[in-house]
């Protein structure tokens, strides 16, 4: 295994790892995935008595009522954000909402089927401009150029490349918040700092210079699922 020690630099990826914690997820390749299904949602409500309205959502076998409402807030924000920017997103079958308020550690990418209502969550990387002590959270937001941050706001996912850190998918800025983000080449890519095996030992995963850099071992299924001319929002939900 490579060593977690120090920092590796390229293009828009930093890497400093330190820290432990003790989460546990299903894991797919080095990476989390937390498939939920709205089968298992109704069967997991039904049991608790509880009589639920709201947009479809998931909720995955063992998880608490955080998780349940957390899914349902997850479509709640994805039909409203293709509300908001209509005919300018004309792919509409996922959507994809990296969740700023959990801890790197956490599968906080996550893709919403909007018409068979399941979520599929995995690890992401923050900026370490959002981040400069390292701590696993994100504490800022940027749109400046130089920050090394993430930046929130809606994105449309455009097209594959091969780059530095092999295939990866370019994305274009749609609000003031992000407008910077081809200029900041603000991309989709996979990073070895970012698996199951570091989250599960340290408590957190490396840090990006504002990608989204996910685990190379989802990095398929991510870029596949999400594909170009869809909606990818940043935010802390």
């Amino acid at each position: 295994m490579r060593s977690i020690a120090g920092e590796v630099n390229a293009d828009c990826a930093e890497f400093s790892l330190y820290g432990s914690n003790h989460s546990i997820f299903h894991a797919i390749g080095n990476g989390f995935a937390l498939i939920t299904t709205r089968r298992s949602f109704l069967r997991s409500a039904a049991v608790a008595g509880a009589a639920v309205a709201f947009a479809p959502s998931a909720f995955a076998e063992g998880l608490g009522s955080t998780e349940l409402f957390s899914s349902a807030a997850l479509f709640r924000r994805a039909a409203m954000e293709l509300s908001r920017v209509g005919a300018s997103i004309p792919q509409r079958d996922i959507v994809g909402i990296a969740d700023f308020s959990r801890t790197s550690d956490q599968p906080r990418f996550h893709l919403l089927d909007m018409e068979g209502g399941t979520v599929s969550s995995f690890l992401v990387a923050h900026g370490r401009g959002s981040d400069p002590e390292h701590s696993g959270w994100v504490h800022n937001f940027s749109n400046g150029i130089g920050s090394l941050a993430s930046c929130q706001g809606a994105f449309r996912t455009s097209g594959y490349y091969v780059g530095a850190h092999g295939r990866s998918m370019r994305l274009i800025g749609m609000d003031p918040s992000n407008n910077n983000a081809e200029a900041r080449a603000i991309v989709v890519h996979g990073a070895w700092y970012v698996s199951r095996d570091m989250a599960r030992d340290r408590g957190k995963i490396g840090r990006s210079e504002g990608c989204f850099a996910v685990s190379e071992a989802d990095l398929v299924q991510v870029l596949q699922r999400l594909g170009p001319n869809r909606l990818l929002i940043s935010a802390k939900l």
